[in-house]
Parts: structure tokens; sequence; C-alpha cells
């Protein structure tokens, strides 16, 4: 019965299962980050790279 007791303290104790969960929901924190970063400065970005590409192809001035 004593090792039962034990048992269930040393679960009740353990919280390796609550870190994995705190690991994942600051993932989960930082792809919604970037995700929202890209939603709303993607046009911006995309329209820079474009810029950069003509003006490399165009050659110095």
């Amino acid at each position: 019965m004593l090792k039962l007791i034990a048992l269930v303290q040393a679960y009740n104790t353990k919280e390796d299962g609550a870190t994995a969960i705190e690991y994942a929901l600051i993932a989960a924190g930082i792809a919604l980050a970037i995700a929202t970063a890209v939603y709303l400065f993607g046009g911006q970005l995309t329209d820079k790279f474009t810029e950069m590409g003509d003006t490399l192809e165009s050659g110095p001035s």
C-alpha cells in the first residue's frame, strides 16, 4: 500500500508534461507573431524585393 501511495505522490509532483505544454504555447505564440507580421508587411516586403531586383538588373547608374 505504501508503494501505491508513493507512486501517486510521485505522479502528482511530476512536472515534465507541464514544461512541454509551456514550450508548445511559446512556440505557438511565436508562430502566430510571425504569421501576423507576414500578413501585415508581406506586400511591402514583396514590393521592396521587387524594387531591389529591378535595380540589380538595370546595373549601376
